[in-house]
């Protein structure tokens, strides 16, 4: 898939968000219905074993319609999206972090997260370029 620019990627984000909250939510319910299907688990009003499979095959279809659009799922708890771009020549992921309503931080791909940055308000959609495959 190709790089996307700033404005592609807010909007990419801007139709993904529903999805993205779809995913929260089932990831906690996942979570709960995983520890009560232990032995001694305790119980939850979420159901059982059916019910996990369930959330886990609905987690995998979402988890798949986020990566067809080309962004890439780096984690899921907390959940991080990131979008490939390029700013002024330089490779960067565009970051989205569970929590965030917005698309305002990067890093650099040699960098990771911790090399992560605020987008410039101003500048950040004429600096990013597309590049097709």
């Amino acid at each position: 898939m190709g790089l996307f620019t700033v404005e592609e990627a807010r909007d990419e984000l801007a139709e993904l968000l529903p999805v993205l909250d779809e995913i929260v939510a089932l990831r906690a319910d996942a979570a709960e219905l995983a520890a009560a299907v232990q032995l001694n688990g305790p119980p939850t009003g979420l159901g059982g074993l059916p019910e996990l499979k369930a959330a886990q095959a609905r987690l995998d279809e979402l988890m798949t319609t986020v990566q067809e659009t080309g962004a890439e799922l780096k984690s899921l708890a907390p959940l991080l999206i990131d979008f490939p771009a390029d700013l002024d020549g330089v490779p960067v992921l565009l970051c989205w972090l569970e929590g965030d309503r917005a698309l305002n931080w990067y890093h650099r791909t040699d960098l990771g997260f911790a090399g992560r940055r605020r987008l410039a308000q101003d500048d950040a959609v004429s600096r990013a370029t597309l590049e097709h495959d």
